[in-house]
């Protein structure tokens, strides 16, 4: 089984080195590594120059926004399965894609569509925060998101045919992965549980940062995928269970 990693990112000086340590100390060694750059200007490409020969492909150029680049990868990966790490995030442990890995049953004949687990939340120096207030289901299918995106887009990992068959709708800047998420979990038939935390995410970004923007795109998602009554019934209750929650 192999792996495609893809890190999407531009002017990332301070946080790409972190990213590339997690992936290329893997004990797992079925890895094939993809960066698509939105043509730096500042230190980035250097750094990636250092680890140059860890690396499958690197490409450097204009875009038109981070899903148009995550398509970008979705084109040039050959793995078995695709993940996204942006510049800051990283894999969990240096075995993080071993247990992945082992978790799956004995004999598997039939690989599963999607793989996911936990997501740990860390600052910029990687130390650990906090767990991602969303826990993992213990059955995920494209109907569990209607509570929110349960699973982080990073610890998401797709089947790459699927994968590459359903690139991101660049209609949405900011939460393009929680549609292309439930898309893909609409099209799966086997998802399965790791049981393992597999990704640390770095306590902002763009989402973060454009968090009111980010939470209309989900919205107008939602309706979309699950209809407006279900939609806004949902959010009245995620709004009771903020008042009552002790």
């Amino acid at each position: 089984m192999k792996f495609s990693i893809i890190t999407v990112c531009r002017n990332a000086e301070e946080t790409i080195e972190e990213t590339l340590q997690s992936v290329i100390t893997q004990t797992y060694h079925h890895v094939e590594y993809i960066i698509v750059d939105g043509a730096s200007t500042d230190r980035t490409l250097s750094i990636i120059e250092r680890y140059r020969d860890r690396i499958a492909r690197v490409v450097s150029e204009p875009d038109k926004g981070l899903y148009d680049a995550m398509n970008k990868g979705l084109a040039l990966a050959t793995g078995d399965y695709v993940c996204f790490l942006n510049a800051g995030d990283g894999l969990h442990q240096d075995n993080t894609l071993q247990q992945m890995v082992h978790s799956l049953p004995p004999h598997t004949t039939t690989l599963p569509d999607v793989l996911y687990g936990e997501t740990a939340i860390v600052n910029r120096q990687g130390h650990f925060l906090r767990m991602r207030r969303h826990k993992a289901p213990e059955v995920l299918t494209w109907k569990s998101f209607r509570q929110g995106m349960l699973v982080c887009h990073q610890a998401f990992f797709v089947r790459r045919e699927l994968a590459a068959a359903t690139p991101y709708d660049l209609r949405y800047r900011f939460s393009a992965d929680f549609d292309w998420c439930i898309r893909i979990m609409k099209q799966s038939h086997l998802l399965h549980n790791t049981h393992h935390t597999l990704i640390d995410y770095l306590d902002e970004g763009m989402t973060t940062r454009n968090h009111k923007a980010s939470l209309r795109e989900r919205f107008r998602i939602m309706v979309r995928h699950y209809g407006l009554l279900s939609t806004l019934l949902h959010h009245a209750w995620f709004v009771v269970r903020a008042v009552v929650k002790p």
